[in-house]
């Protein structure tokens, strides 16, 4: 597969003959084998041009943009290739059938709290006391069946997501005061990790769609609205526990972040430019990680586990096959 390309500099992007050059401020240059290149995640402040994107557009890569905070801003996508006039009324005609939609988000929600156990139970067998709240979300996940509405399902999310990140209090051996999720601004350094990676997640995901038939902007699990792409959040739910959350596990209990990495207003806390550099590092290293899948019996990285994702979704509402979501198996 092709790989992403993080650009924290400021600089200037342009289009070099067939590749792309990065001049950052103090004059080194670095080319870009467009060939090579699936998305570029731009975090500093860089001066682009038609050029560069009209060859971007050709070469189907897709552009994703931050703020100097590290808060996704948004994506500039090339003109869709695949696009499939029956997958897509297929998509709206599942979000529009309230039973065909909530099968869907329930399905999305059932597979989430088994990842999201299937991290605590890690920990539990590592030694920390976890029985409660692995308990608690299984009771949970059993609740699902019963559900009726979207907004019933929801809160059943949201309890689920409760009770895990007050287990994030146990599972990091760093001393962390994280008593509630807070994403506008986040409030702490936990809050702060959180927001960045999970940025990092459903950008990731955008990307992935746009390697499939489906459409971004309708989704099933989360409403869609205006100026989003929800479809990814709904995706990103599975795999958060997978690659996002171990990740920040992972990081912090072998001391890469510590509270020394970000910067702390009245305000906001946001994570300096040093550590975000070593998340990217850290985050595109697991994308690429690679598993035996066990259907499939070859090796495939994390990143194309969630290509799979949306395209088991495709042949659901195609009616071919029932959507099973990914399930973490180690």
């Amino acid at each position: 597969m092709k790989r992403n390309y993080y650009i924290s500099s400021n600089g200037r992007l342009s289009r070099k003959d067939n590749s792309l050059s990065f001049v950052s401020e103090d004059g080194s240059n670095k080319y870009i084998p467009v060939e090579d290149v699936d998305s570029i995640y731009l975090f500093g402040e860089l001066n682009i041009n038609t050029k560069l994107l009209n060859f971007m557009g050709q070469k189907g890569i897709t552009m994703h943009v931050f703020n100097y905070y590290g808060f996704y801003t948004g994506s500039f996508h090339p003109k869709e290739s695949l696009n499939s006039g029956f997958v897509y009324v297929k998509q709206v005609e599942h979000y529009l059938d309230k039973n065909k939609r909530i099968t869907i988000a329930k399905e999305f929600i059932r597979t989430a709290a088994y990842n999201i156990n299937r991290n605590v139970k890690y920990y539990q067998r590592r030694g920390k006391d976890l029985k409660d709240y692995i308990d608690y979300i299984e009771c949970l996940g059993k609740s699902i069946e019963n559900v009726k509405s979207i907004n019933e399902l929801m809160g059943i999310e949201g309890n689920i997501r409760k009770a895990y990140y007050k287990s994030y209090n146990i599972i990091i051996n760093q001393e962390v005061d994280f008593d509630k999720r807070v994403k506008h601004p986040p409030d702490n350094m936990i809050n702060a990790l959180i927001s960045f990676v999970n940025m990092l997640m459903y950008t990731t995901v955008l990307s992935e769609i746009y390697h499939t038939q489906l459409v971004p902007v309708v989704s099933f699990l989360h409403e869609p609205g205006f100026r989003r792409y929800s479809l990814s959040l709904d995706i990103a739910e599975i795999f958060k526990p997978l690659i996002a959350d171990r990740l920040i596990f992972s990081m912090l209990n072998k001391q890469q972040i510590s509270e020394k990495d970000f910067i702390i207003d009245l305000n906001y806390t946001y994570i300096k430019d040093s550590a975000r550099k070593k998340i990217l590092k850290e985050f595109d290293e697991r994308l690429n990680t690679k598993i035996k899948h066990r259907k499939l019996n070859k090796s495939v990285s994390y990143r194309y586990l969630i290509r799979l994702e949306l395209y088991k979704l495709v042949k659901h509402i195609s009616g071919d096959t029932e959507y099973d979501g990914f399930k973490i198996w180690w």
